[in-house]
C-alpha cells in the first residue's frame, strides 16, 4: 500500500493475527473507521511490524505460532514499548485474562467478538491515551520524568519504571490536585472496569511511593485520600 500524505497523518493500528479472514476483517472495518492498518501473521512478524511502524495501538492475538500474543506482550513490555494493546484469544478462563493483564495488556476480548464492540474499545483507549499525551514531563523534589523518551532519574541516577509505572503516574499527574478514584485508575491506566480486586492499584501505587517519594513512610507527592483514592501533589 503506497503511503500518501493522507494516510500519514492517521492513528495507526497494527493488527497480529494468524486467521487470515479475522485480519482481513479487522484490516477493512478498521480502515472504514479511518485508521491505516498494518498487520503481521505471527508473533515474531508482530514484533518486527510494530517496531518499525510504531503504531498508535496493537490487537494481538494470543494463539499464534512462533510466538503467541502472551509472549509478543511481555516482549514488547519488557523492552519499554508501552503501546495500548488490546488481546484476542478464544480462551475465556478468568487466569488467561488475568495473566494478558498482568503483562500490561490494556484490554481482552474473547472470541468471538462483535466488530462493533472491539472498535469501540478501540477509539475508548485512543482517547484516553490522548488525553494525557500532553503531560510530557514532570519535575519534583529530587526526581525528573520524561513521559515522551520513558527516561526517569532521581538523584541523578537512572530511575527504573515499568511501562505500567509511567503510565500511572502519567495520569496522576495529569489531574494534579484531584482526587483520583481506584475504580478510575483501573479505568483509565489499566482500560478496563472489573479486575479481581482494586488492590491491584494500591499495589502499584507502593511500588511506585518506593521508587519516587523521600520518605514512602510520609508521602508527600501521592496521596492517599482515604475511602475514596489518590491525589498527585508535585
Amino acid at each position: 500500500m503506497s503511503i500518501g500524505e493522507d494516510s500519514q497523518s492517521k492513528q495507526i493500528i497494527a493488527v497480529v493475527e494468524d486467521e487470515p479472514s479475522v485480519r482481513s476483517g479487522l484490516t477493512l472495518n478498521l480502515e472504514l473507521e479511518g485508521f491505516r492498518v498494518i498487520s503481521a501473521c505471527d508473533g515474531e512478524e508482530g514484533i518486527e511490524v510494530i517496531q518499525k511502524h510504531r503504531p498508535d495501538l496493537i490487537i494481538l492475538d494470543v494463539m499464534m505460532p512462533r510466538k503467541d500474543g502472551f509472549e509478543v506482550c511481555r516482549e514488547l513490555r519488557n523492552a519499554g514499548d508501552s503501546t495500548p494493546l488490546i488481546l484476542l484469544t478464544a480462551k475465556s478462563q478468568e487466569v488467561d485474562k488475568v495473566l494478558g493483564l498482568e503483562l500490561g495488556a490494556d484490554d481482552y476480548l474473547a472470541k468471538p467478538f462483535g466488530m462493533k464492540e472491539l472498535i469501540a474499545r478501540v477509539k475508548a483507549i485512543l482517547r484516553r491515551i490522548q488525553k494525557t499525551q500532553e503531560i510530557n514531563s514532570v519535575n519534583f523534589s529530587n526526581v525528573i520524568i520524561d513521559f515522551k523518551a520513558y527516561k526517569a532519574e532521581r538523584d541523578a541516577q537512572p530511575l527504573e519504571l515499568s511501562a505500567r509505572e509511567y503510565r500511572l503516574l502519567r495520569f496522576l499527574v495529569s489531574r494534579e490536585g484531584s482526587v483520583v478514584t481506584r475504580d478510575e485508575l483501573l479505568d483509565e491506566v489499566w482500560g478496563y472496569n472489573s479486575y479481581p480486586s482494586t488492590r491491584t492499584v494500591d499495589n502499584h501505587i507502593a511500588k511506585l511511593r518506593q521508587k519516587i517519594e523521600p520518605n514512602i513512610n510520609e508521602p508527600k507527592h501521592i496521596l492517599t485520600v482515604h475511602g475514596v483514592g489518590y491525589k498527585f501533589v508535585a
